[in-house]
């Protein structure tokens, strides 16, 4: 990550700080990064709503009744590879945003027209202004079948994607902001967006967005690739009006509300229901980290330091239907997305928050990076990733934990914790029964280690490794460390985990 101070004499002659709004106006990533600098400059102001009171009001069932008119598509009677279709404001998106079309640097504001929507049973539509906006949009191409849906943007700064053979699951944030802080997490909002309208033979497409918030403002650049694994390109510049207490980039929101490790299935029929099951790392130094999601009973957050990370991301790990049993959710389909930083983002830390959740209608888990130290507010702090939202594309090349089990012996010991962790990967489903093969086990303070084992299983190609812990009385939460070795060689990745007695 890039974080310094520079005015080109291009920002010097520019004196655009309004809206586009008309098609003579010409646009690039630098005259948006000049707006978010001057949004920044200035005292925050939240844009009023121009969504009337009787779209605000609409229940969930009402609001379903609007949808788009698929014959009033965007760019679709010139055949392009890549549509447009938006999104109608009401219910819970009580404010809208203003898309343009950018064709080479020309920009066209896009105007609402009630038109490109059916309303159902609803009397609403025909006393709506052009100004209304959109509550957002998304992207359609050729992907699972032709004008498949490829990204949405919906929500605050909220948008996801999809690759081949799958269905919609985590989300991703342009941002996030004093993320469970004690005084409340702020939202930063895309205010605006221009597409690229793409050429006839276009493998991508581009978005540009302007962010805005209490805090911050800034610009960003999506240059998106659908396929088998879809990439999008983030290129971004923010600047802070004052610098908030927790800064999070490349942020991903997901949801966990029990899996194998969870103590409890909520009384639900379905084995696990989740759409991310593990935070993976790929460390600075080159280490490959595993943390197990869960759902806790009180909101916790662990920090993972490290110096240039190489990615990170939200993976659901477990594609086998059985593990889910769900025909309409589809969990063992939801996608993973990884962080790639592009260049050195420096001195900082992982953060993942997992909050309670009551259910699986609640985006539980987040997960993004904090650097270490921030600029003076005002000054840019520039960052790109590459964001992967792939199937099983990405994986470490070692041994990696394909389950997490834990619980008690009613029995025998019954004050021990028992952990269950099973390892598969190419290297370890070729060994035969192998005395070298040694689990490396570290439990922190709060417990001590009362045993630990490692065997092949004989049923399918996997290891397991099953220790016991024996807390101390004290209630602390306990860190937990461990991975397959053959000395002098490390074999797997690093399992973690938090165990609260």
């Amino acid at each position: 990550m890039k974080i310094r101070a520079r005015l080109s004499v291009f920002f010097l002659l520019l004196a655009w700080a309004a809206p586009a709004r008309a098609a003579e106006e010409f646009f690039d990533f630098e005259t948006l990064r000049f707006r978010a600098r001057m949004l920044a400059a200035s005292p925050y102001v939240a844009r009023a709503t121009t969504v009337p009171e009787s779209l605000r009001r609409l229940s969930y069932d009402e609001y379903r009744q609007i949808v788009f008119n698929a014959d009033h598509t965007w760019w679709r009677r010139e055949s392009l590879p890549y549509q447009l279709q938006f999104f109608h404001p009401g219910f819970v998106h009580q404010k809208s945003v203003q898309v343009s079309e950018l064709n080479g640097r020309t920009v066209t504001p896009i105007p609402f027209d009630r038109e490109l929507f059916s309303y159902g049973s609803l009397k609403i539509g025909a006393a709506l202004q052009a100004n209304v906006g959109f509550a957002g949009f998304r992207v359609l191409g050729s992907l699972n079948r032709p004008a498949d849906e490829v990204v949405s943007f919906l929500g605050a700064s909220y948008f996801r994607a999809l690759c081949l053979k799958v269905v919609y699951g985590l989300s991703a944030r342009g941002l996030a902001v004093n993320t469970t802080e004690p005084d409340g997490e702020e939202f930063p909002v895309f205010e605006e967006f221009w597409i690229e309208r793409p050429g006839a033979g276009a493998k991508q497409f581009v978005i540009y967005a302007l962010l805005d918030s209490a805090s911050v403002a800034g610009a960003y650049r999506f240059t998106v690739t659908p396929g088998a694994e879809t990439v999008m390109q983030v290129k971004a510049v923010v600047y802070c009006r004052k610098n908030p207490k927790v800064l999070g980039l490349a942020p991903l929101t997901s949801m966990f509300w029990h899996g194998e490790n969870s103590p409890t299935q909520h009384g639900d029929f379905r084995p696990e229901v989740h759409d991310s099951d593990g935070l993976m790392i790929f460390t600075g130094a080159s280490e490959w980290l595993w943390r197990p999601l869960s759902n806790p009973k009180a909101t916790r957050v662990v920090a993972f330091s490290d110096e240039n990370p190489r990615g990170f991301g939200l993976i659901q790990r477990d594609r086998n239907y059985e593990s889910y049993q769900d025909l309409e959710a589809l969990y063992h389909l939801r996608p993973s997305a990884w962080v790639e930083p592009v260049g050195n983002w420096g001195r900082g830390a992982v953060r993942l928050a997992e909050l309670s959740a009551p259910d699986e209608t609640n985006d539980n888990i987040v997960a993004f990076w904090v650097p270490e130290r921030l600029p003076p507010a005002g000054e840019p702090i520039e960052f790109e990733y590459k964001l992967h939202w792939f199937t099983d594309q990405i994986r470490p090349p070692a041994g990696f934990a394909v389950a997490t089990r834990a619980g008690h012996s009613q029995t025998h010991e019954p004050e021990l914790q028992r952990f269950v962790i099973d390892f598969d990967g190419p290297y370890l489903r070729q060994q035969k029964s192998d005395p070298a093969i040694e689990p490396d086990v570290w439990v922190g303070a709060g417990a001590t280690l009362a045993y630990k084992t490692v065997q092949k299983n004989p049923y399918n190609p996997t290891w397991r490794l099953a220790f016991g812990v024996k807390p101390d009385g004290t209630g602390r939460p306990v860190e937990l460390r461990c991975f397959l070795k053959k000395p002098p060689h490390v074999l797997t990745e690093t399992w973690t985990y938090l165990w609260s007695p």
